[in-house]
């Protein structure tokens, strides 16, 4: 099968990209290949011709979007309905990598594939406008997924994620606070890929699924976690998010569930697993 992954030097993209190579042929594509916001930029999808398009591409900077939404939209949504269109035309499945932002948290229990949408945010409203958008090619899927950690880390935040950022403040001696009160469904990215490479090989009925490894865990309880596992005595402090004062709403629960995928045999392990092998592959925990 041929693939094309759009964004294939991010975090997911990179972990699709070694994922599916294994059994299929992949054409990752870079920011510098690719602009999803223009459409004859797209076209080079036209020339590639491949079975199924996996657009992981997204400006993510959360505060950056509430202070430049025409850019978040021009990228999350109309970058979405310019691969889509693409894709319908060329006959291709199209995948579609959204967010557990697109809730408002009010649920205070993990929110699965038919809970209504209700975004609090520039980043999200964009987001759930792709999902839309991406609607336009009868053969999608929109894949929600959360709080990410991969190899690769985030280009937003300069090659690093959660993970590493509670690393590196604990190699330079820092008193770590870390907010208590934001739920949310740690995801390992090598897993999501993994996943995702399931959904497209099962063949498995269009639409929305959610994606993320099993768990609900707040912010703190997860870089207690990270310590931990590396047996480090770090000095974390448990804080409210008032303690973070922000202009842009976010959801204080946001973790995800899916009851669609263990209908067709598919179960994403426990995050704690995950977070193991990811300290290990990144060389921060012997075996």
């Amino acid at each position: 099968m041929k693939i094309a992954v759009i964004g294939a030097t991010g975090q997911l993209g990179h972990d699709l990209v070694r994922v599916l190579s294994k059994d299929h042929e992949v054409i990752g594509l870079s920011h510098a290949d690719i602009e999803v916001a223009d459409l004859k930029s797209c076209k080079i999808l036209e020339k590639i011709k491949p079975e199924v398009i996996i657009n992981t591409a997204a400006y993510h900077n959360v505060p950056a979007c509430e202070e430049n939404p025409e850019k978040a939209f021009l990228v999350n949504a109309i970058g979405a309905r310019n691969v889509a269109l693409i894709g319908k035309q060329i006959g291709a499945t199209v995948i579609y990598i959204s967010t557990d932002y697109v809730f408002d948290g009010r649920k205070k229990a993990p929110y699965d594939e038919d809970d209504v949408p209700n975004p609090l945010n520039a980043y999200a409203i964009s987001k759930l406008a792709g999902e839309f958008f991406t609607r336009y090619a009868p053969k999608h899927y929109i894949i929600r997924v959360a709080s990410l950690f991969g190899v690769r880390g985030c280009r937003a935040k300069g090659g690093l994620n959660f993970v590493e950022v509670m690393i590196q403040k604990a190699k330079k001696g820092e008193t770590i606070k870390v907010v208590n009160d934001v739920y949310m469904s740690p995801t390992y990215t090598f897993d999501a890929a993994k996943t995702i490479k399931l959904i497209i090989e099962r063949n498995l009925p269009y639409g929305v699924y959610h994606v993320t490894n099993q768990g609900v865990v707040s912010w703190y309880e997860f870089a207690k976690a990270i310590f931990e596992l590396l047996s480090w005595d770090i000095n974390l402090i448990p804080v409210t998010s008032s303690e973070f004062p922000s202009k842009v709403r976010r959801p204080k629960f946001s973790a995800l569930i899916s009851k669609k995928l263990p209908k067709y045999g598919i179960q994403m392990r426990h995050w704690k697993e995950a977070l193991k092998d990811y300290l290990i592959e990144k060389g921060h925990l012997k075996i």
